[in-house]
């Protein structure tokens, strides 16, 4: 539960203060639950944590402030349920439109995934196996849909299965797609997470699959964390959301990575360039049930050449590309969603 303190207009000085004793409180605040507490904006927000991360007092961490720690802490599952939510909302949309009927895949554990899954319930045919008890508890009532659980030892603050009895269970299979998140990816590294176990454990179903899909807001872009989970080139996809027009930092690993050859797909949540001259265009989307996001953002990017996995289209370079969707388990996510896609010289 988020401690919540409700103020009148308040000095920087004081605005600050209040910033950290709520992260202190909480471990981890979102950004807009920040704005909505001190009644400011969250761009005068966001200026207010890297002023207190200057000075050691917070980190900046998944479109929020966390206690400093660097490599070695981890948000707790009731930190990181707050945190982004409308991305992992729009992230989980576009990912689930992935999935097919009868398919068999592993999902790891997150609250992404978390997201996903409950969309997963819709896909009749599906097994899907986790290490996640928030992941089984959210397909446990769907009736087309078959849950396997790895075994190991229950990590109490992400509700994961990990240790040597979970890596052994998945032993000798095959899956045709993986979908996974962590607390930070970049072009160098890939994805990362805080927790050795966690990262084992991920490791582990990689290489139970064909495909490999991570599945990061645009706050984890440029986050490097402690623990290597899927290096740049096992990742196939990544889908991910519009990053805000001042993260530039998350713009610019979007960009490494296409240029490594992952494909890239952009799902829109409303919170990036405004639509106008210069700007993308903003299209009405059919709502995909509560939390789904109503307009999407489309631009076209030009990006350097790529190299990779999954040449499409024709020409140099890469652009980003609007495709129309329809609704989860036909194949499509709803909306419309960009894609990062390389060009065939």
């Amino acid at each position: 539960m988020v401690v919540r303190v409700t103020v009148g207009f308040v000095f920087a000085a004081e605005r600050r203060q209040l910033i950290l004793e709520m992260v202190r409180a909480n471990g981890a605040v979102s950004l807009r639950e920040l704005a909505r507490v001190v009644q400011t904006s969250e761009v005068t927000v966001r200026r207010d944590v890297r002023a207190l991360e200057a000075e050691g007092l917070l980190d900046r961490r998944h479109g929020g402030a966390v206690l400093p720690g660097g490599f070695t802490r981890e948000s707790g599952f009731p930190q990181k349920a707050h945190l982004a939510t409308a991305e992992k909302t729009a992230i989980a949309d576009v990912a689930a439109g992935l999935v097919e009927e009868g398919e068999a895949i592993v999902v790891g554990a997150g609250t992404t995934t978390q997201e996903l899954a409950r969309r997963l319930a819709r896909v009749p045919g599906l097994t899907v196996v986790t290490n996640s008890l928030l992941v089984a508890q959210a397909l446990a009532h769907a009736n087309r849909v078959e849950v396997v659980m790895t075994g190991g030892t229950l990590r109490g603050s992400n509700y994961a299965l990990v240790g040597s009895g979970a890596e052994q269970s998945l032993q000798g299979l095959r899956v045709s797609r993986a979908f996974l998140s962590g607390s930070g990816l970049t072009a160098e590294r890939g994805l990362s997470t805080s927790n050795m176990l966690s990262a084992s454990v991920d490791r582990a179903l990689v290489q139970a699959a064909a495909e490999v899909v991570v599945l990061a807001d645009h706050t984890k872009l440029g986050v490097d964390t402690m623990f290597q989970t899927v290096p740049p080139d096992l990742i196939t996809r990544l889908v991910t959301d519009e990053p805000p027009a001042q993260e530039e930092r998350a713009a610019a690993e979007l960009q490494a990575l296409a240029d490594q050859g992952v494909q890239v797909t952009v799902a829109g949540t409303g919170h990036g360039t405004p639509p106008g001259p210069g700007g993308p265009e903003s299209e009405s989307a059919p709502s995909a049930g509560p939390g789904a996001p109503v307009r999407q953002p489309r631009r076209e990017v030009p990006l350097p050449g790529q190299r990779g996995r999954h040449p499409q289209g024709g020409g140099s370079g890469a652009q980003l590309r609007a495709a129309p969707l329809s609704a989860p388990g036909e194949g499509q996510p709803p909306g419309r969603i960009a894609d990062l896609a390389p060009r065939r010289h």
